[in-house]
């Protein structure tokens, strides 16, 4: 009796209609890897220039180093809004608002504040 030999085993050859799909699915798949990377970048980009403009403009508002309240003034808030800083502020009895113009420091209005 003889051994049986190993015979390697070979995969089918592809058919022509096959191969053809085949390449279409490829095809398919690097477009559409393709878009989304692009897509990916784009965004990236967006957040990149988005995040460099607010940093710029938040400070571009307010320069004023220091406001000036009375003497023994205790602040109770501040405010930066608008191109403006408001201070609430408590001297003795008497609370009142001071409105600033945020780039010159220079004081816009007082406004006393009274009960009813």
């Amino acid at each position: 009796m003889s051994a049986p030999q190993d015979k390697p085993e070979t995969t089918p050859e592809l058919t022509p209609e096959a191969k053809a799909v085949l390449n279409r699915a490829r095809k398919s798949f690097i477009i559409s890897m393709g878009l989304l990377v692009v897509g990916l970048i784009a965004i990236g980009g967006a957040l990149v220039y988005r995040a460099s403009q607010s940093d710029s403009k938040a400070g571009s508002d307010y320069v004023i180093a220091a406001l000036k309240i009375p003497a023994g003034g205790e602040v109770v808030s501040a405010v930066a809004a608008d191109g403006r800083v408001t201070v609430t502020y408590k001297l003795g009895p008497l609370t009142s608002v001071r409105i600033f113009d945020g780039k010159s420091g220079e004081m816009i209005r007082e406004v006393p504040v009274v009960s009813e």
